[in-house]
């Protein structure tokens, strides 16, 4: 899908006679580095990786501990990029374990007088908690000044082997150059991958004779060498999936371990090795075969009188979905499990999910688990199993030959909607017998707006009319969170009057806010000031004060991965305005006609006037809920020229009296 995208496994391990300098040398900074005021790659860069370096290896000490060793040298640029001194370590904690940073060098380089001036930096560090899973380790460099260069090194110790230690070669800063050495012992197996849109400038490795002994046996190494020179910054914008999809990484994860007495321990396995373990899992598989009794008491009367297939699956759906309320923790194992959470109508979203599936299966459906990884949580590993990639599960059923999935979490979703974190690719279907296979997550809807405004400017130079919004599919999910989020309605058609500035609301009425398959419609009568300044035979009209694409949501000059909507897009807005006799509607937008390739999509803007009555129509359809790169500058240039239009206003004017027509 991804075809720029770079993946090497690294599968061989080739012999280097000559052996390199450990990384660079700190406190080597030249006046040259103090002096510089941008970077030529990026003028816009407040800040800049001069240099950066990363070793990790496997001590051979009683703890067999991940050791990571972390250098870089960054030069500041303008104010903004100051923020580079504030640093926060990550430090991962499971199981009773934590990851341990030792103590801190840091030291601010500032170019005074022609010299170089040092600060260094105390070591006093502090632990801000983030959650039960990690801890950030914070310190700020002193002293630092645009134009400084500053430095740090630190060594993080670890006892999580399983993913060695991530290398990020990009980050939101340029960097100049940027290498990591990874030391690995022979009876550790790591599957390695890159994922990057740039070539490293370095791809070596070279083996180390006896380099890891433990017990009295002994093993050589490979240690590996990788490097990368003149990174761009990442740049996020909209309608993207997780940043790890597509920052230049290195990424590892362990595979086997070969202990020195023979035995081996494998922890990457094949599917069907996961499949099994997966359903004989407390958390999971067993949750499934104790969870369905749980429902007897309620369901039984329920699915009694309902003998259709897909109506006891939606009897089933809208039971649990009303019953349980999730506690917004992901996951794809449960928590509490099916039985507490079912009294105490909450759990996590495996809970809740794994509740759906036992629910459906009690009533004599075919439902089974799919494990999936959200947007933001980033793409899951395809070749082999890693159940770590994973943090959600929905469920599935297949009902006379259709697939339906199904997410129990959210009170607003109908029946088969997936809310839109879940539509990232594919999911992993776990059967309760046979082989698990992966799964397609797709929207079942677009997202659909259909706005109708007929105004009348009267006399005194203002606009009256009436308006009607609908919304369906996941415009409709949307609204009717937002709508519901407010106490009540009054409270939110005063909002909607204050964000439609000079318009005042009368006689609001909505259709179908809870009846979850059917769209929404928001009708109103409306008032809207005419305006340019106190003259009022000029007046001014904005005719997508209603909503409007404020700004292209598409900046950058090129885009190496792809833009995610996450679903197909529909929006029609016509407008219709009557005005007086002695009105004349002096400028009206331009038509515009666009048609995205692929049948990507089409922009069609219109306006006219026919006698005293000004017309204007606008549709926007994007049908692909997935564009790629080679896509990117047309949706660019597409939503320049929507945003443009809909900066457009319709100017009327008082006509000019004719006198001598009158002699």
């Amino acid at each position: 899908m991804h075809k720029q995208l770079l993946l090497l496994f690294f599968c061989t391990i080739p012999v280097l006679l000559k052996a390199q300098d450990h990384g660079f040398k700190l406190g080597n900074t030249t006046i040259q580095e103090l002096q510089m005021n941008s970077y030529p790659l990026d003028t816009a860069a407040h800040a800049v990786v001069l240099n950066e370096f990363g070793d990790s290896w496997i001590s051979d000490d009683d703890d067999l501990n991940l050791k990571h060793e972390y250098k870089v040298r960054i030069k500041i640029l303008d104010k903004q990029g100051l923020d580079q001194a504030n640093f926060a370590i990550p430090v991962r904690k499971s199981g009773g374990k934590t990851e341990t940073v030792y103590p801190v060098e840091g030291v601010t380089f500032n170019l005074e007088n022609g010299q170089i001036v040092q600060t260094k930096f105390n070591s006093k560090t502090y632990l801000e908690t983030k959650s039960k899973y990690y801890d950030l380790v914070k310190f700020t460099l002193p002293n630092v000044k645009v134009g400084s260069v500053i430095e740090i090194k630190y060594q993080l110790q670890s006892p999580f082997k399983f993913n060695f230690r991530r290398w990020e070669f990009q980050s939101d800063i340029p960097k100049i150059y940027t290498e990591y050495w990874a030391k690995i012992p022979g009876n550790y197996t790591y599957n390695m991958t890159l994922t990057s849109f740039y070539p490293l400038v370095k791809r070596e490795s070279e083996i180390i004779k006896d380099c890891f002994s433990v017990g009295g046996g002994k093993s050589d190494c490979a240690r590996y060498k990788n490097a990368m020179k003149d990174v761009p910054a990442f740049v996020e914008e909209d309608y993207m999936t997780a940043r790890s999809n597509y920052l230049a990484a290195l990424n590892f994860e362990l595979a086997e371990v070969q202990s020195f007495d023979g035995t081996r321990n494998r922890y990457t396995k094949e599917w069907q090795d996961a499949d099994q373990e997966m359903r004989s899992d407390s958390k999971f598989g067993v949750q499934l075969k104790r969870g369905k009794e749980v429902f007897k008491n309620h369901l039984e009367s329920l699915l009694n009188s309902t003998p259709d297939s897909l109506q006891r699956a939606q009897v089933v759906y809208n039971f649990v979905k009303n019953w349980f309320r999730w506690n917004e923790v992901y996951g794809c194992f449960s928590e509490i499990g099916i039985k507490k959470a079912y009294d105490a109508k909450s759990g996590n979203v495996a809970d809740i999910n794994l509740a759906l599936t036992a629910a459906l299966q009690y009533a004599g459906l075919p439902a089974i688990p799919v494990i999936l990884s959200t947007r933001a949580n980033g793409y899951p590993i395809e070749v082999h199993p890693v159940i770590s990639d994973f943090n959600y599960v929905i469920a599935q059923v297949k009902i006379k030959d259709k697939v339906y999935q199904l997410d129990a979490t959210d009170p607003f979703l109908s029946f088969g909607m997936l809310p839109v974190h879940c539509l990232n690719g594919k999911g992993r279907a776990i059967p309760t017998k046979g082989n698990s296979y992966w799964a397609e997550l797709k929207p079942i809807d677009k997202r659909r707006q259909v706005s109708l405004l007929n105004l009348t400017l009267q006399p005194d130079g203002h606009f009256t009319g009436n308006l009607s919004l609908t919304s369906s599919g996941y415009e409709a999910l949307e609204d009717r969170k937002h709508i519901t989020s407010y106490n009540n309605q009054e409270e939110y058609v005063k909002k909607l009057s204050t964000k439609w500035h000079d318009t005042k609301i009368n006689n609001y009425a909505i259709q179908n806010l809870e009846e979850l398959d059917k769209p929404i419609t928001q009708t109103m009568n409306i008032e809207v000031e005419g305006f340019d300044g106190l003259n009022k035979n000029q007046l001014l009209l904005d005719p997508f004060f209603i909503d409007r694409w404020e700004k292209n949501p598409f900046t950058s000059a090129e885009r190496l991965y792809p833009v995610d909507l996450g679903t197909a897009i529909e929006q029609l807005f016509t407008i219709t305005i009557d005005y007086p006799q002695d009105f004349e509607a002096v400028s009206l937008p331009q038509a515009v006609a666009i048609t995205l390739p692929n049948n990507g999509g089409k922009y069609l803007f219109q306006a006219s006037t026919i006698g005293n009555r000004v017309s204007l129509s606008s549709v926007i359809t994007l049908n692909k809920p997935l564009y790629s790169p080679q896509e990117y500058h047309y949706l660019k240039a597409f939503f320049g020229k929507v945003v443009q239009t809909y900066q457009e206003q319709i100017f009327f004017q008082k006509k000019v009296l004719n006198t001598s027509s009158l002699k």
